[in-house]
């Protein structure tokens, strides 16, 4: 297949921002696609990749009512607090963990359009994240991808008429403590781990993120329009 029948991603690297202003962004690319499916313009479809480090955050699912309770204590160790429409539990997002929202219309990668299809993808591009870096990582049937019993990525999507937000979110060398204060995800009994500890040396968002397009651009065969100079 030749590159000009590939579906095109933009990709955004949005920095350090906020959840709710990530959120936001979301929200409008999902628009932007819905509108052309819409009126049936699936030829022209841009679909996004946004790239992202967040301020620290606790974020929890659909399946949020348990974690109401906590948010008051979650907030006072120096954390915002944000209920979401993804799949999964609670979670944390911070600096030194590469989080990515692919905002896609599955009919443009899949003639399946297949949710199941759409999660399996996400987690074979952690896997060879992993491997790019001489790790052998793994799914269970606990969500995410992980190291032995470490757990090294996570994964909380939300699909509506085929169109996904929320995403992945993989751990370079965030600080761990940070999950110290929640179960993540709900999964009791196992550990969080990253990069930096996995590899005993520092890895960054910055080393993390060539490969991660890589991977992701395998597993989804697209055309990437970089619209950040930070790529040029």
């Amino acid at each position: 297949m030749g590159s000009r029948n590939l579906p095109t991603v933009l990709v955004q690297n949005l920095g350090k921002i906020g959840f709710s202003n990530a959120l936001s962004r979301q929200k409008t690319a999902r628009k932007a696609i819905l509108n052309k499916i819409a009126t049936k313009d699936f030829e022209t479809i841009e679909n996004s990749l946004l790239i992202v480090e967040h301020n620290p955050v606790f974020t929890v699912g659909l399946r949020h009512k348990e974690y109401i309770k906590d948010e008051e204590k979650l907030k006072n160790v120096g954390a915002d607090f944000v209920v979401t429409d993804r799949g999964g539990l609670i979670t944390f997002h911070g600096p030194g963990q590469l989080v990515a929202y692919p905002i896609i219309y599955l009919g443009c990668f899949s003639s399946k359009k297949s949710m199941r299809w759409y999660v399996r993808q996400l987690e074979n591009t952690l896997i060879d994240v992993c491997f790019q870096f001489g790790l052998e990582a793994k799914t269970t049937r606990d969500v995410g991808v992980w190291i032995d019993d470490r757990k090294i990525a996570a994964i909380g999507i939300h699909g509506s008429r085929y169109v996904t937000t929320h995403g992945i979110a993989i751990n370079c060398n965030v600080d761990l403590d940070w999950f110290s204060h929640i179960v993540p995800c709900g999964i009791e009994g196992k550990e969080v781990t990253s990069f930096s500890r996995e590899l005993l040396r520092e890895v960054t968002i910055e080393e993390t993120l060539p490969k991660f397009l890589d991977s992701f651009q395998k597993h989804f065969p697209c055309q990437y329009k970089f619209i950040d100079a930070i790529y040029s």
